[in-house]
């Protein structure tokens, strides 16, 4: 009897394919499970899509947790590739078209190195905004937040509730929140010494 062809050894018995969650820089998920993949889970970009290959056995559960850790390794791996102040200034335009109707209109987005308690600064007298270049290397999603947030400050000063609402529209706003905080909850943790030596 001819071997069923959806189990041959390297085909994908399932394959999936989903809109990704905001901000993940691809236009669609596939998922391939593979009855010969035993633990390992990957992923890559193939064309406008990304593709996460995983085990056969995995639950649906275990599925979505596995994406959504692999779209932020790519993310992560992506954003190591260090935005110029040019293609900054695109980005915080694309932004505010997508999230405000193109109504913040910085006169100048820019990596700066004098910021070290704060990840961004805007003048809304001058339009000017300024990134930490503590951000570089961040998740995409974590930029972005930081870019809508001093965009947002060109519509509204302060952070009162209108300034919130604003943000509300982006929908990677408390995970990117709570990401920036564990960074700076990190840097306040004790740096103990290195005993290797001993």
């Amino acid at each position: 009897m001819p071997a069923d062809p959806l189990h041959r050894a390297g085909t994908p018995q399932r394959s999936t394919t989903s809109l990704p969650p905001s901000g993940s820089g691809a236009s669609a998920i596939e998922v391939r499970r593979s009855s010969r993949r035993r633990r390992t889970v990957s992923a890559y970009r193939e064309g406008d899509r990304t593709v996460v290959l995983i085990p056969a056995r995995m639950s649906e559960a275990e599925e979505q947790r596995w994406v959504s850790v692999m779209l932020d390794k790519l993310a992560a791996q992506e954003s190591k590739r260090i935005l110029g102040d040019a293609e900054l200034a695109e980005r915080a335009q694309r932004l505010s078209t997508q999230y405000f109707e193109g109504r913040a209109r910085p006169n100048s987005v820019r990596w700066v190195t004098n910021q070290n308690t704060r990840w961004g600064s805007c003048t809304p007298s001058e339009g000017s905004i300024r990134l930490s270049h503590r951000l570089q290397g961040m998740p995409e999603y974590v930029v972005d937040y930081v870019l809508l947030h001093e965009l947002a400050h060109l519509l509204v000063p302060g952070h009162g509730p209108r300034f919130w609402r604003l943000l509300e529209a982006y929908p990677r706003t408390e995970r990117a929140r709570g990401y920036l905080e564990g960074v700076v909850a990190a840097e306040r943790l004790p740096h103990l010494p290195d005993v290797r030596g001993e």
